[in-house]
């Protein structure tokens, strides 16, 4: 208890010390260390005359004549003003020349006080011994004053991960901090360990765990700026495991701006994984039915609906209907049109807040503004959302399809697009299913409302979009991966955003060209892209390498997590066996599908308004087994197609 009080004491009287200090006037600290540099000239003096046996009265106009001496060099050469805790090689040049002023006054004094030099030897041993004290006693001073600091102060205690340059820098930057201590080193590079780099011990990362708790560490600075931004990321995420505090720092030039960092990720562009040309300049002339009408876009939040919205407003609409039931989404693509066309091109942009599903609102916005033109591009498309929330998804992707084309045919607007996707064709999963249904009911809707031209268009995924991979991958290689993949052999097709809206565009023309209603387009997107290899595309392209057997020191990994429920390894465009045929642009197919009767479509939103009013997914999941699969089943001959529902 005792030993407790007398610490707590010693505590209170250093903190007291160390704020004294701290407040002290930079005149007298000046003052202070301008007295000790005049008091060691009579010190230095004494010391070697008491050396060498001779009378100090003697030489007592030579020692005053070199104390004044002494005053006025450590004035000249600054050393006052050089702050105690950074006293370090210039300030002992500094001394050096401090004690070389005072050695030539000595000599020069000698000569006028006594006619001769007085023992010259003795003058340039009172010259070294002036540097040597001067120098002793600043080096003392300041490891006296940073004690009383630091145990004035809760210094953190800092572990440096690496002892190279840039740590060795950090570590002398910090000798001097009032509240950081820096304890040891930490480097993989064994002819470093068991050494002093800096005046602080270097281990190796196997000890690591060890050297935390043994030295009571705070935090870990890793201070290896070459190293790759992956194997910092694996490392921090690590450090972390170990309850410590981490940080990074780039090298010391990099501050400064001599160097530039390395360590950023280079922007993706998703056209360099398509490995096919752009088909942007093949998707031209698509504006003409849109000159002049309005257009309304649902979904027009997601994507697709906003890169739709920028491309029709390029067309020059009469107006443009922005449907979406999120309101930042809305807000944000209303802020972004508004802002990049000038007012005298723009046309009127009308924000609609809503849901697909709520008939009556669409009803009233389409009579409301004369629409001529729809593009139904809202839809829930998460495949694992939507398998997660079967009974929600399906009410938007089917109810919501049914009551948007029903509105558009009951107003007899001209045009109405549904943009689908290549996971209806054969599908292993709720989100697929309920586009497949959807296509059948805008086709079912068709025969009964010739006055719409009513088409649909399928394409595989979109890079760059919201459910895309490119932004998953980007994400986990930004965190040192490693980047995740369902299966090593899945491929998708894909295309760009510009691309997908481009082609949805360009159906509404070239549906106008045939006497059919309902009918199904698809785009000619080449070969499917290996997500391995895109993958792998993804981690070059930021200027990593891939770690695996092969290259076991690369930079990030590549794990698979097997598939989700309902995915399939590869996905089609079209039932294999049915028609395809050309329309008069190369690029664009059309396709001739299995269609369901009107009865059967009825009895299909009989079940699922059932499953709806009793929550039940079963009744769902039935229907969809019963009327969607059923091409599929009789095709395939097998029950893969049943993997998923």
């Amino acid at each position: 208890m005792r030993r407790r009080t007398i610490k707590h004491k010693l505590l209170k009287l250093n903190k007291r010390m160390s704020r004294t200090f701290e407040t002290m006037p930079r005149n007298v600290k000046h003052g202070i260390l301008l007295l000790v540099d005049i008091m060691l000239v009579p010190i230095a003096c004494a010391m070697l005359i008491f050396v060498a046996e001779g009378n100090f009265r003697e030489k007592l106009a030579l020692v005053v004549v070199l104390t004044v001496a002494g005053g006025a060099a450590s004035l000249i050469m600054g050393l006052p003003r050089i702050k105690l805790k950074t006293y370090e090689q210039n300030g002992i040049q500094r001394t050096a020349g401090y004690g070389a002023i005072v050695g030539i006054v000595g000599f020069i004094g000698s000569k006028l006080l006594y006619g001769t030099v007085a023992d010259p030897i003795f003058i340039l041993n009172v010259t070294m011994a002036i540097v040597i004290l001067s120098v002793a006693a600043r080096f003392i001073m300041r490891n006296i004053l940073i004690a009383i600091y630091t145990r004035g102060h809760d210094r953190q205690r800092v572990l440096i991960y690496g002892a190279g340059q840039t740590g060795v820098q950090l570590a002398a930057a910090l000798d001097k901090d009032d509240i950081i201590e820096p304890v040891a080193f930490i480097d993989d590079n064994p002819t470093l360990q068991k050494i002093l780099v800096a005046g602080l011990p270097v281990h190796s990362p196997v000890r690591i765990e060890q050297i935390i708790k043994t030295l009571r560490v705070d935090r870990v600075v890793l201070a290896m700026p070459t190293q790759s931004r992956p194997r910092q990321a694996r490392l921090i995420k690590y450090l972390q495991s170990l309850d410590c505090e981490v940080s990074a720092l780039p090298s010391f030039a990099s501050l400064v701006g001599e160097t530039r960092l390395t360590d950023k990720l280079l922007p993706i562009n998703p056209t360099d994984f398509l490995n096919r040309a752009d088909l942007d300049a093949d998707l031209e002339g698509s504006c003409e039915i849109y000159a002049g009408s309005c257009v309304m876009i649902t979904g027009a939040g997601g994507s697709i609906g906003s890169e739709l919205a920028r491309q029709v407003i390029n067309c020059r609409p009469k107006c443009l209907v922005l449907f979406d039931v999120s309101e930042h989404a809305l807000y944000q693509l209303d802020r972004e049109l508004n802002e990049s066309s000038s007012d005298d091109e723009i046309c009127p942009i009308i924000p609609v807040l809503g849901s697909v599903t709520d008939a009556l609102h669409v009803r009233r916005t389409i009579a409301e503004h004369g629409v001529n033109t729809v593009l139904h591009a809202a839809a829930y498309k998460h495949v694992p959302m939507v398998e997660k929330n079967r009974l929600v998804g399906l009410y938007n992707n089917v109810i919501g399809t049914q009551t948007v084309a029903k509105a558009a045919g009951d107003a007899g607007v001209d045009s109405f697009i549904l943009v689908s996707t290549d996971k209806a064709v054969q599908p292993t999963n709720i989100m697929g299913a309920s586009k497949r249904l959807a296509e059948l009911l805008v086709q079912d809707i068709s025969t009964r409302t010739p006055q719409t031209r009513f088409s649909i268009v399928r394409f595989g995924n979109v890079l760059g979009s919201s459910g895309s991979v490119i932004p998953l991958f980007d994400e986990q290689i930004a965190r040192g991966g490693p980047v995740t993949l369902t299966h090593a052999e899945v491929t998708r097709y894909f295309m760009t955003i510009s691309e997908a809206a481009r082609l949805v565009l360009m159906v509404g023309s070239q549906a106008q060209k045939t006497d059919q209603h309902g009918e199904i387009f698809v785009l000619d997107m080449g070969e499917p892209v290996s997500i391995r290899a895109l993958a792998c595309q993804m981690i070059e392209a930021a200027g990593y390498t891939v770690c695996d057997a092969e290259n076991p020191d690369g930079d990030i990994e590549i794990q698979e997590c097997g598939l989700r429920p309902g995915e399939k390894l590869h996905e089609i465009l079209t039932v294999e066996g049915k028609p395809i045929t050309d329309t008069d642009h190369p690029k664009i197919k059309r396709v001739q599908e299995d269609r369901l009767a009107e009865i059967e479509i009825a009895s299909a939103l009989r079940a699922l308004n059932e499953a709806f009013v009793e929550g039940d997914e079963d009744i769902a999941v039935d229907m969809l087994r019963r009327w969607v699969k059923r091409p599929a089943l009789e095709h395939e001959g097998s029950s893969s197609a049943l993997a998923s529902f």
